[in-house]
């Protein structure tokens, strides 16, 4: 029978009358190991996470030598599973490293102390080195170093000693070196690796269809360094189809080159997926497979997995076929391009193109769109920035990405091919790694329902998730001023898209099976699909293997913590970025929005760069503030002021510290006044202070 685990840990805190306060956690996710009960029991929290945030209990693992078994400070992927009460309990997948026993930071020289400040911004204590161990050190070198050195004492300041010298804070590419540092991203290739890289050949026609005629195009960001995907489309001639189109996607055939067992292959596994940083990319494949032979480069032969898929004049598809073959691009082209193109301002490499190829793509695209819109996935609409960095390396200016037509056309014959790949090995009974989304938690529905009673938007509580009743409230509120913020918390009700071998669909994309088939350069997953297809469909040898097979349950949680390790480090990198652009701009006024409410302070977001910057709850005035969390609100206790989630608000930058990536900002505007006598939310726990003396303190400097 199950342990009952401690419910001050396992289960949510109570928020007032509406329940359980929807605190869960993925169905796998990376963890450290924070506390150590009496009896001896591991509690853990999620990566990242705010001191605040829930704890779980760390199920003992069956057999497990001393010396294997976690403890205080190291970082684990677990899957949450749950017990006989309901409440959720941390099962160990993988030990992933030592996150608290090991700090990564800056040095900094006093005349008889070396101490390393952290780069985490969530980090408060220093680490004292030795005076001998830091001799060899400059103020300023950024150092991986080892908890427990010479000098250490129970209680007193931690000692450490250094473990490698990674730059320093002054190099342009410092960000993208902590965020790799940081997150543990796996970097380069072994010898035996590039070696089979080396080795590999052009590929021939032996064994594939020819599709070298075919006037397949690729259509990425102008930055692109690798080309998974190519795409063509003619009207279909079948008479039985009227108004009917054919639309081929053509994708880079990586299982040709990564055989299972190899070094390629499971270094690939390993990494699980590209890594892309504002200055650079830490590849899935070295360059000669990932920028060379597996990339559809124009005019060059490539090897390709390919599926032509039949829509009629409705946009639902008719059929489908996969096979394996040999493409030669026909353009390389940018999003950007084609988009001008159809728009009436073709260039030299899309003028020629234009009729026989761009034009026939926005015909089909606009067939399938139907089906698209009638299907409804999740419309949640979101601003992206693009960091542009100058030749030095040093942030020149942050851009917001354009939303284009071009973007959904591939993006949708991209979800097109993957529902093939997905539908096909179902068909043939084949083991394959699905990419699900499961549907929002009834307490996620609840708190949205009640956020939205404090903008007099109605939602009924007891409704079930659909995503056109989530379209129809972003619908009813774009073009308004809650447009972004009711965009904001419809994305946060949503829950993370995970790999998974058991289907349950894709809520988000409204889909009931769904695989990652298109971006095998970037992407493990998507390489086990088309090892599946192969095999699946007998186009070769190469297809998967036994251990595959036997471990694609592990592969599929290894390739969702590789995921959400890489969007963390790409953050953590865009964060430092922003903050060393907006160094100089310490003092400068900026209009934002607020897009987080905590006990701890607000979020806002700037509305010129989309950086994210905290005003300290201490800085905002001498009242307590309650959280108000269904409101998502601050209120203060005595006047009844609040600050809530959404409103546009004007701040100054107090402080930016590139190293950390964090920034300070300080209110400037007005506070929305509230009853005093109105009753206040009940606190979850202390309630936050103001500037008393008894209040949380104010941290030293950014993290």
């Amino acid at each position: 029978m199950a342990r009952k685990p401690k419910e001050r840990f396992s289960r949510p805190p109570q928020h007032g009358k509406r329940g359980r306060r929807d605190d869960a956690p993925p169905p796998v996710g990376v963890v450290d190991v924070v506390e150590q009960d009496s009896d001896g029991d591991l509690f853990v929290r999620l990566a990242k996470a705010h001191a605040d945030a829930p704890m779980w209990r760390l199920a003992p693992a069956a057999g497990e030598a001393a010396a294997g078994a976690p403890g205080l400070g190291d970082r684990l992927l677990v899957r949450f599973e749950p017990l006989e009460n309901g409440a959720l309990e941390a099962r160990l997948i993988k030990r992933l490293g030592q996150s608290a026993h090991r700090v990564l930071g800056v040095v900094r020289k006093a005349r008889r102390e070396v101490r390393v400040e952290p780069v985490d911004r969530k980090s408060r204590d220093s680490v004292l080195l030795a005076l001998s161990e830091g001799a060899d050190l400059r103020d300023g070198d950024l150092v991986l170093v080892q908890i427990g050195g010479e000098g250490g004492r129970p209680h007193g300041p931690r000692f450490g000693r250094v473990l490698e010298v990674v730059g320093r804070e002054d190099d342009a590419r410092v960000a993208s070196l902590l965020a790799i540092h940081a997150h543990g991203i796996p970097t380069g290739f072994s010898a035996a690796a590039e070696a089979e890289a080396d080795a590999a050949q052009p590929p021939t026609l032996s064994g594939r269809a020819d599709l070298r005629a075919l006037p397949l195009v690729t259509i990425d960001p102008p930055d692109a360094r690798d080309h998974d995907d190519a795409v063509h489309a003619h009207p279909d001639d079948d008479e039985k189809n009227p108004g009917g189109w054919v639309v081929w996607v053509a994708i880079a055939d990586v299982a040709t080159y990564v055989r299972p067992g190899s070094a390629l292959d499971q270094e690939a596994r390993e990494k699980g997926n590209s890594v892309y940083f504002p200055d650079r990319v830490e590849p899935m494949l070295p360059e000669r497979l990932s920028t060379g032979l597996c990339s559809l480069i124009e005019r060059e032969a490539r090897a390709c997995m390919a599926v032509r898929m039949v829509f009629d004049a409705e946009g639902r598809k008719r059929s489908h076929l996969f096979s394996r073959g040999l493409m030669r691009s026909a353009a390389k082209l940018s999003y950007e391009q084609v988009q001008a193109a159809i728009d009436g301002n073709p260039d030299d490499a899309t003028g020629p193109l234009l009729d026989s190829v761009l034009r026939p793509l926005w015909a089909a695209y606009t067939v399938v769109k139907k089906a698209r819109d009638k299907r409804s996935p999740v419309g949640i609409e979101s601003v992206e920035r693009r960091i542009v960095l100058g030749p030095d390396g040093h942030v020149a200016s942050i851009r917001p990405r354009e939303s284009l037509e071009a973007h959904r056309l591939i993006e949708e014959f991209m979800i097109q091919a993957n529902v093939c790949a997905a539908e096909t090995l179902e068909q043939r009974r084949s083991p394959l790694i699905y990419r699900v989304h499961d549907a929002p938690s009834e307490a996620k529905l609840i708190a949205l329902a009640e956020f939205l009673a404090t903008l007099a938007i109605p939602w009924n509580k007891g409704e079930a998730a659909r995503t056109e009743r989530f379209n129809r409230l972003l619908e009813q509120t774009r073009g308004t001023p809650r447009a972004e913020i009711v965009n904001e918390v419809v994305l946060r009700t949503q829950m993370q898209a995970i790999y998974s071998p058991d289907n349950i669909g894709h809520f988000g994309l409204n889909l009931d099976r769904y695989a990652h088939f298109t971006s095998p350069i970037r992407r493990y997953a998507d390489l086990i699909v088309h090892r599946a297809l192969v095999n699946a469909l007998e186009l070769g040898n190469d297809g998967l293997s036994g251990e595959d097979t036997a471990r694609m349950k592990e592969t599929a949680e290894h390739i969702t913590m590789a995921e959400r390790r890489a969007m963390a480090a790409e953050r953590d990198a865009i964060d430092r970025h922003v903050a060393a652009f907006l160094e100089d701009k310490v003092g400068a006024e900026f209009t934002g929005r607020i897009t987080g409410v905590t006990r701890f302070g607000l979020f806002v977001r700037l509305s010129e760069t989309g950086a994210d910057g905290l005003v300290p709850v201490s800085s905002l005035g001498e009242d307590y503030f309650v959280h108000d969390e269904s409101a998502h609100a601050l209120v203060g206790e005595r006047s009844g002021v609040r600050w809530r989630l959404g409103r546009t608000v004007e701040v100054r930058l107090r402080e930016a510290t590139p190293i950390t990536g964090g920034l300070i900002l300080e209110m400037l505007s007005e506070a929305e006044q509230g009853d005093a006598k109105a009753p206040r939310p009940k606190p979850l726990g202390r309630p936050s202070r103001g500037n008393r003396p008894y209040g949380p303190r104010r941290a030293k400097r950014s993290r």
